[in-house]
Formats: structure tokens, sequence, C-alpha cells
């Protein structure tokens, strides 16, 4: 199904006056963020906020190793090694939920649902103040990295099982039919097929885990929001500071958001163009 047959499946498409409605809500939008925008900046400006030496410090070389270098590089640390133990992590929960053995199904609906409705910060706090009670003392790093694997593994579990359910369910008969065990049909037919249907949800969650890592200056882990946080407490400038933080991640999660856009789009024309095309056995008359 093409992507303008599900948008028709999902709602009507508009008529003329629906889209000159569309149309007029999108221009008064823009111009009200526009309008919104050139509104801080002129306070800015009338604040003295805009001042040239406000902003030179970041010229400092000092300054760029502490929250260019420093900061995104722990931050981006934290979220590698958290998408990397969280994402297989999910995909055995993920297993475990569709299996036919129910105390295995049980413990792992269990644990999704648990963790799924847990806030982060709520499991962050759990290690830095509820769990040294109990003899329980992680480094730092941890101390963020692990909440982030739990948290992050439950709800990539629900990903994955929705990839694996997303696979036509003739498959796996037809496979069985030819003799391959359950194990070797999900190895080889089914998970491969899910992990390209999952795979710009993966990229989702990794901006989802990059957003989470921010909560490092609870536990006073040095990414980007923490050093941030230390340059505001020496120069005072925190307009100027976390303006710069903030547009470093709306960068770095638009590339992000991109790439798995740029992904879904060519895994969808490869999913086309390996469709099979009807051909007609007929002889001719």
């Amino acid at each position: 199904m093409s992507a303008d047959a599900a948008t028709r499946v999902l709602f009507d498409e508009p008529g003329p006056r629906g889209r000159a409605t569309i149309r007029l809500a999108t221009i008064v939008a823009v111009v009200l963020v526009a309008l919104l925008v050139a509104g801080a900046v002129w306070q800015f400006a009338v604040h003295g906020q805009l001042a040239a030496y406000k902003w030179q410090f970041f010229t400092y070389s000092a300054i760029v190793k502490t929250l260019i270098i420093d900061g995104i590089g722990n931050t981006f640390l934290a979220t590698a090694v958290a998408a990397v133990v969280a994402f297989p992590f999910g995909l055995v929960l993920a297993l475990g939920r569709l299996s036919t053995q129910p105390v295995l199904s049980k413990v792992s609906t269990a644990w999704i649902e648990f963790f799924r409705s847990m806030p982060m910060i709520l499991v962050v706090y759990a290690f830095l103040l509820a769990l040294p009670r109990f003899g329980v003392v992680l480094p730092v790093f941890w101390m963020l990295v692990v909440p982030m694997i739990l948290v992050s593994s439950a709800s990539t579990a629900e990903v994955f099982r929705a990839g694996i359910k997303a696979v036509d369910r003739g498959q796996w008969e037809a496979a069985q039919s030819l003799g391959m065990g359950p194990g070797l049909v999900l190895a080889q037919i089914v998970l491969p097929q899910a992990f390209r249907i999952v795979l710009p949800n993966l990229l989702t969650g990794l901006v989802s885990l990059l957003k989470d890592s921010t909560l490092g200056y609870v536990v006073s882990y040095g990414e980007l929001m923490q050093q941030g946080k230390e340059l505001v407490a020496y120069y005072h400038y925190m307009i100027q500071t976390y303006l710069v933080i903030a547009l470093i991640y709306v960068l770095i999660n638009w590339l992000l958001t991109r790439l798995a856009a740029y992904l879904q789009v060519r895994m969808g024309t490869r999913k086309a163009a390996a469709a099979p095309v009807a051909v007609d056995l007929e002889p001719a008359q």
C-alpha cells in the first residue's frame, strides 16, 4: 500500500475548501511563531543579552572543550552504551512476551509494563538515593546509564514485538511446511524482516535516549546539560549558555530524525521493489 493510499485510509482527503483552510492555518501558525521569535530576540536585545561580550566566551578554547568536546562526548557515550545494551535486551523481552511458555511470557510482560509506566527520573533517583541504603552503590556513569537501559528496553520491546507481529503469518507457515523449526524460522526469516520494519523506530528511540541523558545532572554526570550548569555557575551567562545547548540538542535530534525518515522511505521503496509482479500465464489468443 502506498503512502497516499495509507493516508486516505486514515482520513478523508480534504476538498478545495479544506485545503484552503489548512493553508490558511499553516500561514497563521508560521506568522505567530515568527512573531514569537522576533519578540524574544527583541527582549534579549533590550535587556542587553545580545551584547557581543556575553557571547564572546564561547570562542575560548576552555569553553569549547568543556561544553562541546566533554559535554557532547559524554552525552554520546551514555546514549551509545545505553542503546547497545537496551536494544538487544528489548528484543529478548519481546521474544519472551511472545513466548508460548506462560511463566516467561508473564515475567517479560510484567517487566515491560512496569518500566514503561515508570518516569525515567524516578528510576534515576532510585539508583541515587534508595539503592545505596541497601549497599548498592554504582559509579556516577552507571547511575545514569542503567536507568536509561531499564526504561528504554521496555519501550523497545514493544517496538520489536510490533515488528515481529507485522511479518505475514503465512511466511511462518510456509517455512515450517518446508521442515524448518520455529527457532530457525525466527532467526532466518522473521527477525531480519522485523528489523527492517522497526529500524526507523529504533532511531526514534535513540533520540529519546539522547533526551533522557539530560538527566545526568541529577547524578552530576558530566553530560551536556551538567557542563552547561557548571558554566552558568562560573560565568553567570545563563541565557546564552542554555540557548547554545538547546540549539545543539535541536541540531542533533533533527539529524537523527531526518535519518529515521530517510531510512523509512528507503525501506518502503525497497519493499515496493521486492513486491511480486503479476504475470499472465495464459497463452496469447
